[in-house]
């Protein structure tokens, strides 16, 4: 039998996106509904995306293919 490859993981490739310096993106939870309680600061830095956790780089880069 021949070497079987990784399937990646779908609904990781659907969270996470790969930078140029090889880094991973990723969106901020709580910024669905319920927008009246949070105040407009907190509402406009769930808008942008950041990077993920150095502890969850090796995790998030077995699930999207990025070895």
């Amino acid at each position: 039998m021949g070497k079987v490859k990784m399937k990646t993981n779908r609904s990781a490739m659907k969270r996470f996106r790969k930078t140029g310096g090889g880094r991973i993106k990723r969106e901020h939870a709580y910024h669905g509904h319920l927008f009246e309680a949070k105040s407009p600061k907190r509402k406009r830095n769930l808008r942008r995306a950041s990077l993920i956790a150095a502890s969850d780089m090796a995790r998030v880069k077995k699930m999207i293919g990025g070895a």
